[in-house]
């Protein structure tokens, strides 16, 4: 069942079990915890769910294989199907900007309606339980000329080809680090975009050193080498341990340099060679999603890339009682280990909520499935994990922050000649990560560009995990009390 923003007749409602993101995560927690016998409340910024792995085309645009574009789309035809067969009410428009735990235990989240979540109407949501799906956003490692436009991130790229049909450009360079790279390529590829290379600045090597976890996944391989017979098919050619240094264009993309890197990705001079093209897609991984959970508390461990996923336990329960994450909210691993974590949470939350012991073993078998997953999971984020002597690509002049404008040389100056030691205190110095992404943009490379001797930046905590009005917070005590949360179901 789907439920909009816009739709009359709504009264408030509380939830056994309320499910933050519609991607493969989400929708598999909330479908399994419906089907077990939980009220579920199933919130999304979209008005279609499937998330960002499984975005495709608003029906308007009369796509007529949408699956064409997507890997494993059967297993969401599944789970859409099971959702809207279920009883579970899918809030579509809904932006979450904080969840509170009530004194008693449960759950209220705050959420506003609309397609930028600018409407007018708060929403305030209230459940014995919590379950973020959040996903992940992508990791930026700014070099000159990233802010021309026709330079879109990777996952943007494919972003535009599924859902609005459309080509970042003709002649399009992929770039950055990662296995996402392979799948973007191969997309634009066969949509009929020329793609002059992909531009790894990692390597393969690592995994060929953990032949056991290969082993156990299978599949990875088999995706790999699906996406590498594309990449053949149309001619496609794959640079390793290099990256886009710079980017050429005076309106817009023109060309791109393309240089060497040694085993710090420092760039190795003279190695430089300029490629034609009208856009690029770059992108150096992906960024869990976490302001939701840490700003209750909930703790946090490093992961292989630099990043920081959430502790969960082993029944995907957060070290805050009562709210569980699934997906990539504890580390990037695909859409398998997303749907199967979201089912594992899923079971985890009917048993506690109630009050059954667990019949059979299937809570067993998603532990299983979850650990092997997991763990290629952790080898395939080690193995991209971004060197330090990336920095080097970096001009004084080059914008780090887009949003303030910001450049690498204030950044450098804030830490050599102004004292500041983290990415908080150049913040407060220079604005940086003060604009409209809060940071995600740019959040990476201050961290780097401030860190010494190598320690950790500071984790910051945000009390609001979307842009907000100052309307609907001085509403809280009063316009929240007619809020929907269960309308009638379409």
């Amino acid at each position: 069942m789907t439920v909009l923003p816009s739709e009359p007749g709504a009264q408030r409602q509380e939830y056994d079990l309320a499910v933050v993101g519609a991607g493969p995560a989400g929708l598999a927690g909330a479908v399994t915890a419906s089907e077990l016998g939980l009220s579920v409340a199933l919130l999304d910024t979209s008005t279609q769910t499937g998330g960002q792995f499984y975005r495709h085309p608003a029906p308007a645009l009369g796509a007529v294989r949408p699956e064409a574009l997507h890997h494993d789309w059967s297993a969401y035809s599944d789970l859409r199907r099971r959702l809207h067969g279920s009883d579970a009410a899918h809030l579509a428009g809904h932006h979450v900007w904080s969840t509170v735990r009530e004194q008693d235990g449960s759950w209220t989240v705050h959420a506003v309606t609309g397609a930028d979540g600018n409407g007018e109407r708060p929403v305030r949501i209230r459940a014995r339980a919590l379950l973020l799906a959040t996903g992940a956003y992508e990791r930026q490692l700014p070099f000159p000329g990233w802010t021309l436009p026709g330079v879109v991130g990777a996952g943007g790229a494919q972003a535009m080809l599924k859902s609005g049909l459309v080509l970042p450009g003709h002649r399009v360079v992929v770039a950055g680090s990662g296995p996402l790279l392979l799948a973007v390529a191969s997309s634009l590829a066969a949509a009929g975009a020329r793609v002059p290379a992909v531009v790894e600045a990692a390597g393969y090597l690592r995994y060929a050193r953990s032949p056991r976890v290969l082993l156990s996944n299978p599949g990875k391989a088999a995706e790999a080498l699906l996406h590498g017979a594309a990449l053949l098919r149309h001619r496609v050619g794959v640079r390793l341990r290099s990256a886009v240094t710079e980017v050429h264009g005076t309106d817009r993309v023109e060309g791109v340099t393309v240089t060497r890197l040694d085993a710090d990705w420092r760039p190795v001079p003279g190695t430089g060679r300029r490629i034609a093209c009208d856009a690029l897609a770059v992108g150096h991984g992906l960024v869990p999603q976490i302001e939701l959970a840490t700003t209750v508390g909930c703790a946090t461990r490093p992961l292989p890339d630099g990043t920081r996923g959430l502790v969960l336990d082993a029944l995907q329960e957060s070290s805050v009682s009562g709210l569980w994450a699934a997906g990539e909210a504890g580390g990037v691993g695909g859409a398998e280990l997303a749907r199967t974590e979201g089912e594992l949470a899923g079971r985890a939350i009917a048993v506690r909520l109630l009050g059954r012991r667990p019949v059979g073993g299937r809570i067993a078998e998603l532990r299983r499935r979850r650990d092997r997953m997991r763990t290629f999971a952790d080898l395939m984020a080690a193995a991209h994990a971004p060197g330090p002597g990336w920095t080097g690509w970096l001009t004084d002049g080059t914008d780090v922050c887009r949003c303030e404008e910001v450049s690498a040389g204030r950044v450098r100056e804030a830490v050599t000649e102004l004292g500041a030691g983290d990415a908080r205190t150049v913040k407060l110095l220079t604005r940086a990560g003060m604009g409209w992404c809060q940071g995600r943009m740019c959040g990476t490379a201050v961290a780097c560009l401030a860190a010494r001797d190598g320690a950790e930046p500071p984790l910051e905590r945000r009390p609001l995990a979307a842009p907000v009005r100052l309307s609907t917070l001085a509403a809280l005590d009063g316009a929240t009390d007619r809020e929907d949360a269960s309308p009638e179901a379409s």
